[in-house]
């Protein structure tokens, strides 16, 4: 991913509400959700949701498949992975992570 990209991306994920969006759709998997399933579940109004969800797809961490009169929205799992791989490309300086988390006092 190019840092733009990364960038477009952490932009739109750092608000609660998108955050939890995202979240459920990675849950929901390839199938997906309608919106009405989505704000039913997270209990956010449709036309909130609606502006959440066109972010996210700006994003490029969404996509959106019109089913006859719904639309089906679902995580990109390859953009999603690119931005994992985007963040740790060069952790623990090229070395495998070996640090349990919790077992260093100052990590």
């Amino acid at each position: 991913m190019k840092e733009d990209q990364v960038v477009s991306a952490l932009g739109a994920l750092a608000h609660p509400q998108r955050l939890r969006t995202f979240r459920a759709l990675v849950v929901a998997g390839l199938p997906g959700l309608t919106p009405s399933v989505l704000a039913d579940q997270l209990g956010i109004a449709r036309n909130a949701l609606s502006f959440h969800l066109k972010e996210l797809a700006h994003a490029g961490l969404v996509t959106v498949e019109p089913q006859g009169r719904n639309l089906i929205y679902r995580a990109d799992f390859t953009r999603m992975n690119g931005l994992l791989g985007y963040l740790t490309e060069h952790c623990c300086q090229g070395a495998p992570c070996e640090i349990a988390p919790g077992a260093c006092a100052t990590c």
